[in-house]
């Protein structure tokens, strides 16, 4: 997939094509139908797919006190679409300034002069695009009309309701991980790089991967997990890429020293991983526990034992 930031300067070989535009935060089920609709509409041309999204998120250029924490931010965000097998991206920077674009002039200086646009696929919810958000469907079948492209339009996609990317937050602020799940189409993922802890986990039998504060994506609900460990610097078909782990969110509430939450992860039955400065997504597949308070060591090491077997009995059916 090809990443660009300027549509003046659309590569060749995507231009003409068919397209989409949003925040895509999550890229979840209903973004992946939209994303599969580009791809049908492209291949009927036989033209690429590109889409087009924002960085940062226009929320928090606009009204940044009401600014989303997002699900996947920039570079996860980035890989999840690319996974979707678009040919192109398209991220232009949001600016207040950019946001003074009436919806006619970024509808044709982004998709019909920079990307020379033969069709635009959008949700039916598409709106407030463009200066003072007047830009809706019915605005965009008027462009259509008077610039030359189609206008494909998706229903909304959901199971009782529609699925939104407010939703997942929701889910995840609970700890309902699997819910998440659900909307998203695959288990929530936390992209960090493992830095060191106190070795706590290690002197009790169970050594962690700590992530670093600066971990993308959102933390859910403190608790214990069970999820999938997977190391993005080896190769894809490498047997120790994606592991299956028991994952602790928050405080340690037996111990009084942490006041930052931690994310940490304990690869089921391995003490033999150095992974250290390794770059890891944590994916997060069931809760099993809130954090608890322990009297003594012992009372804690049997807890993680039984949080391990019932990882290993979500994770692995054993």
């Amino acid at each position: 997939m090809h990443r660009w930031t300027d549509p003046s300067q659309t590569p060749a070989g995507l231009k003409p094509c068919v397209a989409t535009f949003g925040n895509f935060d999550g890229v979840h089920r209903g973004h992946q139908a939209v994303l599969d609709a580009v791809k049908t509409a492209a291949r009927e041309r036989d033209l690429p797919a590109v889409v087009v999204t924002f960085e940062p998120h226009p929320v928090r250029v606009l009204h940044p006190e009401r600014a989303p924490e997002l699900i996947s931010p920039g570079v996860l965000r980035d890989h999840l679409i690319e996974e979707t097998g678009v040919d192109g991206l398209l991220v232009l920077e949001f600016t207040r300034e950019f946001a003074q674009l009436s919806a006619e002039d970024y509808i044709r200086s982004v998709f019909v002069d920079g990307l020379g646009i033969a069709a635009l696929v959008v949700g039916q919810d598409t709106r407030g695009f463009g200066a003072g958000y007047t830009g809706d469907v019915d605005q965009l079948h008027e462009l259509g009309a008077r610039y030359g492209f189609d206008v494909i339009v998706l229903p909304d996609q959901g199971d009782n309701e529609r699925w939104s990317s407010s939703m997942i937050r929701g889910h995840l602020r609970d700890g309902e991980v699997d819910k998440a799940a659900e909307i998203l189409g695959r288990p929530h993922r936390v992209l960090g790089t493992v830095v060191h802890g106190l070795q706590r986990g290690r002197d009790l039998g169970f050594p962690t991967a700590n992530l670093s504060q600066s971990s993308t994506g959102v933390v859910p609900a403190d608790g214990v997990y069970a999820g999938w460990f997977e190391r993005l610097d080896l190769p894809l078909d490498a047997p120790d890429r994606r592991l299956p782990a028991a994952i602790s969110v928050g405080l340690n509430p037996t111990f009084a020293d942490l006041t930052k939450v931690v994310v940490e992860a304990y690869v089921l039955d391995r003490t033999d991983l150095n992974l250290y400065g390794e770059t890891v997504a944590v994916d997060f597949v069931a809760w099993v526990r809130p954090n608890q308070r322990f009297d003594s060591l012992d009372e804690l090491i049997a807890a993680i034992g039984r949080d391990v077997d019932e990882c290993r009995r979500i994770l692995l059916g054993e």
